[in-house]
């Protein structure tokens, strides 16, 4: 079992690494690829990955919102206001075929990564809020997202809602919904899957890559640039827009760097997952998400590395209640209400 947790804890810090060899593997052997992992196994894994999210949620980790409602308020509709709008822009902006404006929307009008939770620890941002808002705007997704795709594409493609809403709550909602109860009634049996979860959501994230990859390898050949520019540069906004808007609104430095992360990463596994199932007769759809899916955790882990050398660099840290400085070595137990191994438990 030691072993096992060593694998999983390697999968965990190197995800970013991993994804992005994955999906170079699919590009460049893309028929072996796709035998061996069809499309129509992405929302199974999703739903694992999700699963396991849920074996990681308590009833405390929604305190936050009593605690701190100001951060989750701003935090939630930063997430589902910034992203969905810089989506539209840079879809405009850049005249993305029909296929792939449809992928970078569905990106957009998704929730949180859970990933962005890891990103957050290692930032030294504000965990609870982190896991809070990551997990509020899971829940708020079956309603928000489909309303959000249809309002922002509808006028373009057939968009329905109800079957969307429908697709969310057994891929996502379900699975979090059993994860959560079989950690309630059963904590000895989550506290050793947690053990594993990072590996198996690496796991479950990098054959979701590959089998998007190699079915759309020869388009991506091809276009491939372009999606990648406007991937990233949805994913930076994000960051910048998250950050500038906790700013404004007077939060903590640690928030600050909590929305920005939070506001910038996207369930982008649960796009792809839209993508194949209702926009099936456009398979570059999925594609963004594909993308987004490597690129957040390259430049997710930039992000936290820089903002944690900067600190230590300086000996400070921020507290995540009133922003004020504090000594560098107490900075874990001062600005994380949760250990690492919660925040990495919760990647994926």
């Amino acid at each position: 079992m030691k072993t096992l947790e060593k694998v999983s804890d390697f999968a965990g810090k190197y995800m970013a690494i991993i994804a992005l060899a994955v999906a170079i593997i699919a590009l460049i052997i893309p028929g072996p690829v796709h035998s061996a992992l069809p499309t129509s196994w992405v929302n199974t894994l999703l739903g694992i990955v999700m699963f396991g999210m849920g074996m990681t949620l308590k009833l405390s980790d929604f305190k936050v919102v009593f605690t701190k409602p100001k951060a989750v308020i701003v935090g939630i509709c930063s997430q589902f206001i910034v992203m969905p709008l810089l989506a539209f822009l840079l879809v405009t902006i850049f005249q993305l075929p029909t296929e792939l404006a449809v992928g970078v929307i569905l990106v957009g009008c998704c929730p949180g990564g859970t990933s962005s939770n890891v990103m957050t620890y290692l930032s030294k941002g504000d965990v609870a809020l982190s896991v809070g808002m990551t997990a509020c705007t899971t829940i708020m997704a079956p309603v928000v997202t489909p309303a959000l795709v249809l309002l922002l594409a509808g006028q373009s493609i057939d968009v329905s809602y109800v079957s969307m809403l429908m697709s969310i709550v057994q891929v996502v909602l379900v699975p979090i919904v059993l994860g959560f109860i079989i950690n309630a009634i059963a904590p000895k049996v989550s506290e050793v899957f947690g053990k594993v979860l990072p590996l198996i959501s690496v796991v479950a994230i990098s054959l979701i890559i590959m089998a998007v990859v190699s079915a759309n390898a020869a388009k991506l050949m091809t276009s491939g640039l372009l999606i990648i520019a406007v991937v990233m540069l949805h994913n930076v906004l994000g960051y910048a827009f998250g950050y500038g808007v906790g700013r404004v609104l007077g939060l903590s430095k640690a928030q600050m760097r909590t929305l920005s992360i939070e506001v910038g990463m996207q369930n982008s596994g649960l796009a792809t997952s839209l993508a194949l199932t209702h926009f099936a007769t456009m398979p570059l759809a999925a594609v963004p998400g594909t993308v987004f899916s490597v690129w957040h955790n390259i430049s997710g882990s930039i992000l936290s590395s820089w903002w944690r050398n900067h600190d230590d660099k300086h000996e400070i840290h921020w507290d995540s209640d009133n922003g004020e400085k504090g000594s560098a070595k107490s900075t874990v137990s001062a600005a994380h209400p949760f250990d690492a191994d919660k925040a990495a438990k919760v990647a994926a």
